[in-house]
C-alpha cells in the first residue's frame, strides 16, 4: 500500500483504479464501509467506490483492467467488477428517495462527492478517500463518531429514514456488528417512523435481519428493533414474547430468556456447527414463539404452555416464508423448534435405545444444532437444576455416540430395500411397498440391526394382515 500523510490507507488496487479514472477525465473515491473498516483495522476485500462517471463510462474505464465486469446494478448506477481477490462496486454520484407508496427507490444522479456523501445512511459511512491521492474527506464528523462509537445520520434522521426506511434496520445491524450506540435523536426517529418500514420489500428486510443475526453481538440489534417498535412491523412474534408478568411472578420473561438462549447458542458454535450459523441462531431466537398463543393460567397460580413447540414450529415456518427465507432454512429452523423440547424427560432415565434412535433419526442432519439448542435452552439460575440437565445431556450424547458407532444411525435403513420387498411379497411398485418399508424402518428403530432373516419374518407377518394380501 502507498501511505499518504495521515488518515486511512487505501489498498493498492484502489489507488490503481483511481489512476485509471483520473486518466480518463473522471473522479473516483473509495467510500462507505471500506473506509470505515480501514480506520478500524478490519479486513477489507469488497471495495465500494463513487464517481462522476456514468455507468457506460465506468465500463469503458474497467475494460482491459478487470478480470470480470457485471452490470446487474445498472438501474441504480452501479457497475461491479473483480480484479484478483478484490470485488469492486462503482456507483455514479447519486441521490435516491422513496416515493411514499413505492417499495423501490427512485435513482437520480448527483453532481459531486459532497452531494453523494450527505445522502448516505450514517456519518461513519459518509467518509471517503479521493483517489489516487488518497485525500481523506469527512464533512459530517464520521471519524469523531467512529471514535465515540456512535451512529448518527449526516442530515436529520427524519430525512435519512424518509429517503430509505431500511436505514432504520441498518442502524440495528451496525449496532450489532460494531458494538456502537445509536444517538438519541436517531433512536427517537426510528420509534416515530417505524411504520415507514412497511413500504420496504421483505427481501431487503430479510437481508438486514440475516446480517444482524450473523454479527458478533446480535442481541444489541434485536433489542433496538424491539425497543423502537420496528420488530412489530416485520417480526411481531419477537416483541410478543414480552409476556406481561402475572402478579405472582410465576414465570420468566420469555423475551429475555430467548435472547439469553441466543447468546448461549452462539457461544456453543464450533466443530460440526461452525459459526456464525444462521439456522441455529434463528432457532435459538424463535424457539419459544409458540408460548404466547398457548399460555394458560392454571389453578393454583401456575402457567402452562402446552404444545408450544408444535405451534411454534408452524409460526416459525409462516414468518420465515413471509420474510422470503429459502425453503431449506425455513424447514430446518421449524424442525429445530419442533424438536427443542424432545430431550426433556430424558433425565428420569426412562429412555430406551429405541427412543435414542428416534431422537437421532428425527433430528437427521440437524443433530449437532439440536444438541446446541437444547443445551442453550437451559437458562435457570438454579445451579443444581442446571448441573442436572447438563449431566443428563452429556449422558444422552454419549449414548448417541455409542449407537452411532455401533449402528451407523445417520444412515439408518431397514435391512430390506424396495426391490427385496417387492420380490418377497410379489407386488409391483406402489403404496404398499412404501407402507412395508416404513414398517421395517420402525422395526429397525425399535430393535436396532436385526438382520435380513428377522426382517423377512416380520415383513411376511405384517403382509399376512394386510387387505391386499387377502384380495
Amino acid at each position: 500500500m502507498s501511505r499518504p500523510s495521515g488518515g486511512p490507507v487505501a489498498p493498492d488496487v484502489a489507488v490503481e483504479l483511481g489512476e485509471r479514472f483520473v486518466a480518463a477525465g473522471h473522479e473516483l473515491a473509495l467510500v462507505g464501509g471500506p473506509v470505515r473498516d480501514l480506520i478500524l483495522g478490519r479486513p477489507v476485500s469488497d471495495l465500494d467506490f463513487t464517481t462522476d462517471a456514468r455507468p457506460e463510462q465506468t465500463e469503458r474505464v474497467l475494460a482491459g483492467w478487470a478480470d470480470a465486469v457485471w452490470d446487474v446494478g445498472r438501474a441504480f448506477g452501479t457497475i461491479g467488477a473483480r480484479r484478483g481477490e478484490h470485488t469492486v462496486e462503482i456507483t455514479t454520484y447519486r441521490s435516491e428517495a422513496y416515493d411514499r407508496t413505492s417499495r423501490k427507490p427512485e435513482v437520480v444522479y448527483g453532481d459531486s462527492l459532497a452531494d453523494d456523501l450527505v445522502r448516505r445512511d450514517f456519518t461513519v459511512n459518509a467518509m471517503a478517500l479521493v483517489l489516487p491521492e488518497q485525500r481523506f474527506v469527512d464533512p459530517h464528523g464520521g471519524l469523531q463518531d467512529l471514535v465515540a462509537g456512535v451512529l448518527r445520520t449526516p442530515g436529520t434522521p427524519e430525512e435519512s429514514f424518509g429517503d430509505d426506511p431500511l436505514r432504520m434496520l441498518r442502524a440495528a445491524r451496525f449496532a450489532a456488528q460494531l458494538g456502537f450506540d445509536v444517538a438519541p435523536e436517531v433512536m427517537a426517529a426510528m420509534a416515530d417512523m417505524a411504520q415507514r418500514l412497511e413500504i420496504v420489500s421483505a427481501e431487503r428486510i430479510r437481508v438486514e435481519l440475516e446480517k444482524t443475526l450473523l454479527s458478533p453481538s446480535p442481541r444489541r440489534g434485536l433489542e433496538l428493533v424491539v425497543e423502537t417498535g420496528l420488530a412489530q412491523v416485520f417480526l411481531p412474534e419477537l416483541p410478543s414474547l414480552q409476556l406481561e408478568i402475572d402478579e405472582h411472578h410465576r414465570h420468566k420473561d420469555v423475551y429475555e430468556h430467548s435472547l439469553t438462549v441466543l447468546d448461549q447458542a452462539i457461544a456453543l458454535e464450533g466443530d460440526d456447527v461452525p459459526g456464525p450459523d444462521l439456522v441455529l441462531r434463528l432457532a435459538a431466537l424463535l424457539h419459544d414463539i409458540g408460548k404466547p398463543p398457548t399460555r394458560r393460567f392454571e389453578a393454583g397460580g401456575g402457567v402452562s404452555f402446552h404444545h408450544h413447540e408444535v405451534v411454534g414450529a408452524k409460526m416459525v415456518a409462516k414468518r420465515l416464508k413471509a420474510l422470503r427465507f429459502d425453503t431449506a432454512t425455513v424447514k430446518a429452523v421449524a424442525r429445530l423448534v419442533e424438536l427443542h423440547l424432545r430431550f426433556h424427560g430424558y433425565g428420569d432415565g426412562a429412555w430406551t435405545d429405541s427412543a435414542v434412535r428416534r431422537y437421532v433419526t428425527d433430528a437427521g442432519p440437524l443433530l449437532g444444532r439440536l444438541h446446541r439448542l437444547t443445551r442453550s435452552d437451559c437458562t435457570t439460575r438454579n445451579l443444581r437444576k442446571a448441573a442436572r440437565l447438563s449431566h443428563a445431556y452429556d449422558d444422552l450424547e454419549a449414548r448417541i455416540e455409542v449407537l452411532l458407532e455401533q449402528e451407523e444411525l445417520r444412515a439408518v435403513r431397514p435391512e430390506l430395500d424396495g426391490q427385496q420387498i417387492m420380490q418377497l411379497l410379489g407386488v409391483r411398485p406402489g403404496p404398499v411397498v412404501g407402507r412395508a418399508y416404513q414398517h421395517l424402518l420402525q422395526l429397525r428403530l425399535d430393535e436396532g440391526p436385526v438382520g435380513p432373516e428377522r426382517a423377512t419374518e416380520v415383513l411376511l407377518a405384517w403382509w399376512a394382515e394386510q387387505p391386499e394380501a387377502r384380495a
